[in-house]
């Protein structure tokens, strides 16, 4: 079976080469101090299509900050920047997932089609009273929704020192807690860290599988061939207020606004490809 960013390399191909091969305009980080908040990098089309990445992995942001400062990315071939997502560096990993976000942006709107607003960052998974909520990734801002709905939520971790029981949830550094889990939550970080496949096994009871975040900005159809059953993700409506705020470190959320994508709802990539004029 091909691996996940096997799987969207080749359909970028396809999207980019149907786009016209576009064209980045820029890379953008927050400046250094903020980035413990920040967490991504966007990157800009010529277009104005933008597509994010989370840079906090490893060594991945100052190994992009220091290509950023060379300036070698104006200009570049987005495809050719989305391929970096199937090697080995982290910081073409992470630069390689944000050109595929911002080429599926630049394919939803070339094709007029709007993904559904979200009025929550749950991915669409709408936790009822009793349920047993999993999610991968503690993301603090999520967890008030779960609690609200009166579920159990267990959260799947990496970091050691984050795992014990909390008054009203639990994080837990076993994937096999998840089991039981009716439904579940994902950051977008499965996608970088080569885990996603993983905590899908881990999650095979589950009967909705979401993934969240504003790095969850891909064309989902390799992520519902594996189960994933509907993705959270964010788009920028106001370029140019979002571009100063971002790159000043300061709140940006109220220039983009949130969405998702469910299985039921989406007409799949190549209805998309062909709505194109």
């Amino acid at each position: 079976m091909p691996s996940i960013t096997e799987l969207y390399v080749a359909l970028v191909e396809r999207i980019a080469t149907r786009l016209g091969r576009p064209r980045v305009r820029a890379l953008h980080l927050p400046p250094p101090a903020a980035m413990k908040e920040a967490e991504f990098c966007a990157l800009e089309l010529e277009d104005g299509s933008v597509g994010f990445s989370y840079v906090l992995l490893g060594a991945t942001e100052p190994l992009l900050r220091a290509r950023l400062d060379s300036g070698a990315f104006a200009g570049t071939a987005a495809a050719e920047l989305a391929r970096g997502y199937a090697g080995h560096d982290p910081a073409a990993r992470a630069l390689g997932f944000a050109a595929i976000n911002a080429l599926s942006q630049q394919l939803f709107a070339r094709a007029r089609w709007t993904p559904s607003s979200a009025g929550d960052s749950l991915g669409d998974i709408a936790p009822q009273s009793g349920e047993h909520i999993g999610m991968i990734g503690f993301f603090p801002p999520l967890i008030p929704q779960v609690n609200q709905a009166g579920a159990r939520l267990t959260v799947l971790e990496l970091r050691p020192e984050l795992a014990r029981d909390y008054a009203k949830f639990r994080v837990t550094l076993d994937p096999n807690e998840l089991a039981s889990c009716e439904k579940v939550v994902s950051t977008c970080t499965v996608m970088l860290n080569d885990t996603l496949d993983a905590v899908l096994a881990a999650c095979r009871n589950a009967r909705h599988f979401a993934i969240v975040g504003p790095t969850a900005g891909c064309v989902p159809d390799p992520l519902f061939s594996r189960g994933v059953d509907s993705i959270g993700g964010r788009r920028v409506v106001d370029l140019e207020k979002f571009r100063d705020a971002f790159r000043e470190g300061k709140k940006w959320g109220s220039y983009a606004e949130k969405y998702v994508i469910a299985r039921r709802d989406y007409p799949g990539v190549d209805a998309l490809l062909d709505r194109i004029g």
